[in-house]
């Protein structure tokens, strides 16, 4: 991907000199689970994974770029900031009264308006205060544990999390809260759709980035080998061995890269109603 190794976005929060806080101690990843399971990057299954095996899971490495620091001068902050920007330009001009979305980077951990945010359980969207909230050192792992290269690995996990803002402030996520536990559990549950969706939305955004000449070769097929990486058919089955769609929160690999395509081959949010189709 192209990118200005200079950006630096009014809209990046820095908390990485602060320290992990002292509630961390009392189980921090304990706090914010509830809010994770519906709107976090990977949910209680992946939780459960990273504990057991993983301290960071998911992530890419832009050919060590963002994780450089020289000068003063920070890549990971440039990076992030660079495609936040660029991400909510482009909802700005699709989506009429789009309000903007921070994002903070931070380590280990930090405190947030859901609760205690764990670097464990991954990049995630608060909808409370309206900010993603990453641990950057989390990039290398998806290069480390699964073998995902590319800078657009991490330009596809930051658009996801911003598709969760977009389904904020369209109303779709505070829908899916109020609705009954039973509806938003499963492989067709309600909230595997509002992850699938968030997938679709990062797609559009890549199909609008490609159009504009931002994407090199190999960069879509970096972001699907990300989606694919995180499904949770392969996670479960990384853990335990088997295999339970009636726990899944985000969906199987192939949906997720599926939806991500549809939105980069679409290039509209219309085409991104998982809500409104019967089987996933």
């Amino acid at each position: 991907m192209k990118w200005d190794e200079s950006y630096d976005s009014p809209d990046v929060e820095d908390r990485r000199d602060e320290g992990a806080p002292v509630e961390r101690a009392g189980g921090g990843l304990g706090l914010l689970l509830p809010v994770l399971f519906r709107f976090g990057w990977k949910g209680v299954l992946v939780a459960l994974l990273l504990y057991a095996g993983a301290r960071y899971f998911m992530g890419g490495t832009v050919q060590h770029a963002p994780s450089r620091q020289h000068a003063g001068h920070d890549d990971a902050r440039s990076f992030v900031g660079y495609v936040l920007d660029d991400v909510q330009k482009m909802w700005a001009q699709r989506l009429p009264g789009y309000e903007k979305a921070r994002v903070v980077l931070y380590s280990d951990a930090t405190t947030t308006g859901c609760g205690l945010g764990d670097a464990a359980v991954g990049p995630f969207y608060c909808p409370r205060d309206e900010r993603v909230y990453l641990d950057v050192t989390f990039f290398q792992e998806l290069h480390n544990r699964f073998g995902v290269r590319g800078d657009f690995a991490q330009a596809y996990v930051i658009a996801h999390e911003l598709g969760h803002h977009v389904q904020r402030l369209t109303g779709t996520s505070d829908r899916v809260e109020r609705a009954p536990l039973r509806s938003r559990r499963g492989e067709e549950g309600l909230s595997v759709r509002l992850e699938l969706q968030a997938d679709c939305y990062a797609g559009v955004w890549a199909s609008s980035a490609e159009q504009r000449g931002l994407l090199e070769p190999g960069d879509i097929d970096s972001a699907m080998r990300a989606a694919a990486a995180i499904g949770d058919d392969r996670l479960q089955k990384q853990a335990t061995g088997t295999v339970q769609p009636e726990k899944w929160t985000h969906g199987s690999s192939e949906e997720r890269v599926r939806w991500f395509q549809r939105g980069h081959d679409r290039g509209e949010a219309a085409a991104c109603d998982t809500f409104g189709t019967g089987r996933l």
